[in-house]
Order: structure tokens, then sequence, then C-alpha cells
């Protein structure tokens, strides 16, 4: 694996501690000089060349907002953007091709550096993208510690009205638990099942903290990076866990990245199934 896909699968930016198992020192420095990684600060790296992204928005006069601002600011996202994301002056016209282009009379208090500040990138990517996407940018800000719920609820309420009604849904669910853009993509197909409600990171007794879970249902869902977790030692201690949740008689549905980020209609039927049959099932609640 390069340092780059990695990255990429771990939401456009990773610390180190997290690329130490699955790729060498050399290799990062070998992508930093590249420019297909940068490095954000000591020991973080964000995928693609941030500089270039900036010179890019200045060359139109645009500010870097978006999926884009949310790389600058350190925060994992679903998937990193294929085109630099700006926002022009509503009067601006379309500078061309190779740009996510959005238009928006921005402040000065809403920019720094050319780029859009912690809450404003929040907002415009809840008002822009679909809940998945722009619940993980929610989530990463959180978790950041960028924003708090009080300020976003605040935005999203006084935000344009084009889009502010996405806007107030993403806020509404957003929650600094989970863990990556992995576990919020799937609790956001979660939030579309009948009669599931998933909470993130989930302390069970006997079993420790799992990815979601619904208490009243008993139902655990796990999102399982393939990728990164299949070596014996991974395998023997989730094969006790699984079996731990089964003596408590929870169901464990289980997720991989791929099923999550690229087939979520079947992510959707499986729960709403479990979901149903747990709803129509008697059972003695033992977890």
């Amino acid at each position: 694996m390069t340092p780059s896909y990695v990255v990429r699968i771990f939401g456009g930016v990773a610390r180190w501690n997290e690329l130490e198992p699955l790729v060498t020192r050399t290799q990062l420095d070998e992508e930093l000089a590249a420019g297909t990684i940068t490095r954000l600060q000591r020991g973080t790296y964000a995928l693609g060349d941030l500089a270039e992204v900036r010179a890019r928005a200045a060359a139109v006069s645009g500010t870097v907002s978006h999926l884009s601002a949310a790389i600058e600011h350190g925060w994992k996202v679903k998937h990193p953007p294929t085109r630099p994301t700006i926002t022009l002056p509503r009067n601006r016209s379309h500078p061309g091709d190779g740009l996510e282009v959005h238009w928006q009379d921005l402040s000065p208090l809403q920019v720094r550096r050319r780029v859009t500040r912690p809450l404003d990138t929040v907002i415009a990517c809840a008002r822009a993208y679909d809940f998945d996407v722009a619940l993980s940018v929610a989530d990463s800000a959180l978790r950041n510690g960028a924003v708090s719920r009080q300020e976003l609820r605040a935005a999203a309420e006084a935000s344009p009205r084009t889009g502010r009604a996405r806007a107030v849904r993403v806020v509404r669910a957003a929650d600094g638990r989970a863990a990556n853009p992995f576990e919020s993509c799937a609790r956001a197909i979660a939030l579309g099942v009948r009669g599931l409600r998933v909470e993130p990171q989930v302390a069970v007794r006997g079993v420790g903290r799992v990815d979601l879970a619904d208490m009243t249902l008993g139902i655990v869902v796990e999102c399982e990076s393939v990728e990164f977790h299949s070596d014996a030692a991974s395998l023997e201690r989730d094969v006790r866990r699984y079996t731990a949740c089964a003596r408590r008689g929870l169901v464990v549905v289980r997720f991989t990245w791929k099923e999550v980020m690229f087939d979520p209609g079947y992510c959707l039927a499986s729960l709403q199934d479990v979901a149903d049959l747990r709803l129509q099932q008697a059972v003695r609640r033992t977890w």
C-alpha cells in the first residue's frame, strides 16, 4: 500500500501512528516530496498538495471552502475531493474546468487566510452535499474540537434559506463520538432504518466499546476495515468480542468499508431486516 492510498481510505487525513503499521517512512518522504500528500502539522498528513489548492483558489480570487477546507482544517471526510473546492462571490463567472465551484458572498469574519473558518466550513458542506458526506464533516469537526454543538445549531438555523433544512438535519445528527468517516457513514445509513436508534461508540458490559449500537433492540453494528485489521491477533480479538455479544443476546451486524461507502442500499436493507426481526421478537434483555 502507498501512503496516499492509506490516507485516502482514512478519510483524507491521517496521523503517523495510523500510517506506521502500513507504510514505511521512506515511502512517506517520497510522496511528500512528490506532493501527493502534505504535512499538515507534525505527525499529521493530508492527501494532495494543499499549497496548490490554495494557489488555484487565489488565482481566481476565490476562497478554499467545503471539502478542501475540511481537509485544510485536518478533518477526515468520506472521500477527499477530486478537484479543489472553492467559493466565489455571487457576481463572479465560472473560472473554467478543474475546480468545484460554489457561490456565496463571504464576509471577512468567515474567512482566514483564504480558507473558510471551521464553523462556516461545516455549514457549507451541510448545505451542499449528501447527508453522509456532510455528516462525516460535522462529526469530524466536533471530534476535533473545532466547533461546538451549540455553535453548529445556531449557525445552521441562521444559514441561507437554500439548504437550511439540510444543514439543520446534519447538525441535529452530528456526534463527535464517531471515530471516523466510516462510522459516520454507517450511522447515516442506520438513521434511515425504521425503528432503529443507534449511538456511536457504545460501551457494552463484558464486550467493550462497539462502533454503533441500539441497546433497546440489542443490535450492534461493527465497521470492519479489512484492509487494516486482517492479522491473526485482530481476528482472535474480534471473535471473542462477537462471542461476548452473542452471550448477551446481542445481534452483531458487520459491514466492510467498501459496503458502507459504495453499497449503502445493501447496508440499509440488511439493517432494516434485522431491526424488523428484533421488533417482532419478544427477547428478554440480557445485555
